[in-house]
């Protein structure tokens, strides 16, 4: 067996004689293993980047066979086990370690090769909820091997605002374009409102973004200029004519006003935004009292029962008073 990394430098089916080199192994220069080396791979997965080793995911269930080389790669392919399924091919380049075996049974998004994985490659092969969690995995690798511990949920804000956006596949019945990205919420909102109407729906596909273009992709554009690029942001806000409606904590604490939360949530009470599953607090009070008075009525307690024992306790009281 060779080791991981080793180079062949002989071909297939050349005779070889005693004391002929095999394969090479290329040197490498010590890696820094400290919190120092392991940030730059934070800073790689939060902008979103191509891993420089990048590895190779399966994009389909099926059985591992290996081809002819071509052009100094090995050729692999994956035959799904339905055949009227779509048969996808990989080359490898030299000196990569393969992870699979002739004959190998693979799911989609099983690594091919060793390397990090693509995360877009990620998202288009097993979905938004794999991302997340590989995302945050990867990320919390990286200090947890330094001993510093950080909650998951810290990470999580971070990379649910990287996947907020999405790109209009199918724009149906809808204003949207073809290739147009959208936030997420309001491409649910939309969607949302033709279905009530009973019309055809967008279809969509979640995007990634760096933490960077995400930054500068909000809708408000004052929490945009406040950030990077800021000629650039307010000059296309005021060519394109947009407006900042204030609601998000950027903007609201730039401008010295409450931010939408706490106390100063009752300023957004009337936002075209809901929370699915949210109940109005009027809603929930009359449900509260519909329970109060139903249980009322199967113990035989009615209001007016209860004005009586309320007369009649203070009467009771005044002998003992006198006494």
């Amino acid at each position: 067996a060779l080791p991981v990394k080793a180079e062949l430098v002989v071909e297939d089916g050349k005779v070889v004689h005693a004391g002929d080199i095999l394969a090479k192994i290329p040197r490498e220069l010590a890696k820094n293993k400290d919190i120092t080396g392991g940030l730059p791979r934070v800073a790689e997965l939060f902008e979103a980047r191509i891993p420089k080793d990048q590895g190779i995911i399966s994009e389909i269930d099926g059985i591992v066979e290996f081809d002819t080389d071509i052009k100094k790669k090995q050729r692999i392919r994956i035959r799904p086990e339905d055949e009227k399924g779509e048969v996808k091919e990989y080359l490898i380049p030299r000196g990569r370690h393969v992870t699979v075996h002739m004959g190998e049974y693979v799911r989609a998004g099983d690594p091919l090769i060793d390397g990090s994985a693509n995360p877009h490659d990620i998202l288009a092969v097993k979905g938004t909820k794999a991302l997340q969690k590989y995302l945050v995995d990867e990320i919390q690798q990286v200090y947890r091997l330094q001993g510093v511990g950080i909650n998951d949920k810290h990470i999580e804000v971070i990379v649910r605002q990287m996947l907020r956006q999405v790109s209009v596949e199918d724009p149906g019945d809808s204003s949207f374009l073809i290739g147009q990205e959208v936030m997420k919420t309001e491409f649910d909102q939309v969607n949302r409102q033709l279905l009530t109407e009973g019309r055809n729906p967008a279809r969509s596909k979640p995007k990634l973004l760096g933490i960077t273009k995400a930054s500068l992709s909000t809708d408000s554009f004052i929490s945009a200029a406040s950030f990077q690029e800021t000629t650039k942001v307010l000059t296309d806000a005021a060519l394109g004519g947009k407006y900042d409606t204030f609601r998000g904590l950027k903007e609201n604490v730039i401008l010295g006003r409450l931010i939408p939360a706490g106390t100063g949530y009752g300023n957004f009470s009337d936002s075209e935004y809901e929370l699915n599953g949210a109940i109005d607090p009027e809603e929930l009070i009359r449900q509260r009292q519909e329970e109060l008075e139903a249980m009322q009525n199967e113990m035989g307690i009615t209001a007016g029962t209860i004005e009586n024992l309320n007369q009649e306790a203070p009467a009771k009281m005044a002998p003992e008073a006198t006494s």
